[in-house]
């Protein structure tokens, strides 16, 4: 990161998210131990031996800018807007009245030992299971995440449009409801089973990583 993207998220953080300095530690400095340990995996330790500080200075200080960073949901994600008519981009032009697409990704995680079993993946690594949805421009319109590695993509999603704050779909849309409540809720037989073989090493699940919202 440029120190002029840096300065620019702190000011951001500061002003919309409400991060204020502390007595004896700077905003810019709570944004360093804050990303060295969300970006770069440090641990603790590091960031606590890096800045001359107390551990649970650390902890304080990684939660206070995680507060104020969730805050900034209103600006970070955007509004979905459909493709009218008259876009011309050889990319979507094809998906009229589409929202954007969806997938699933994993984010490496470091969790305690005794949970490790459930967050690792087929591949056999510890990660979070997380669902998102861009739109045409990249930008994040929806973002779910804490599923553990080893939760299947059609059950994360089955949660995304079962929850109280559920992913919403304009009422407009009612083709994307239906397929999801095919695909998902209620799995059609031709599913692949999970004794088969898969000569791609994919599992079953793996069929729903995707769906264009049109």
């Amino acid at each position: 990161m440029s120190r002029c993207a840096f300065s620019r998220l702190c000011h951001l953080i500061e002003i919309s998210g409400g991060l204020q300095s502390t007595r004896n530690c700077t905003i810019a400095e709570q944004v360093t131990m804050f990303l060295s340990i969300l970006a770069h995996q440090t641990k603790d330790r590091i960031v606590k031996s890096n800045h001359i500080r107390l551990g649970r200075t650390v902890s304080k200080h990684f939660h206070r800018v995680l507060n104020s960073v969730i805050r900034l949901h209103s600006i970070l994600l955007s509004q979905p807007r459909p493709i009218d008519e008259n876009y011309t981009n050889e990319r979507w032009k094809h998906f009229k009245g589409c929202l954007g697409a969806l997938d699933g990704t994993y984010i490496n995680v470091t969790v305690p030992i005794e949970d490790r079993a459930r967050y690792r993946n087929r591949k056999g690594d510890i990660y979070v299971n997380v669902l998102a949805v861009c739109d045409i421009n990249m930008n994040y319109v929806y973002v779910l995440t804490g599923w553990e590695g080893s939760a299947a993509d059609s059950r994360v999603l089955r949660n995304a449009i079962t929850r109280n704050n559920e992913f919403r779909i304009p009422q407009c849309l009612d083709i994307i409801i239906n397929y999801i409540q095919i695909m998902v809720v209620k799995p059609v037989e031709e599913n692949v089973s999970d004794d088969e073989d898969n000569d791609d090493g994919v599992d079953g699940s793996s069929q729903y990583n995707y769906i264009y919202v049109v």
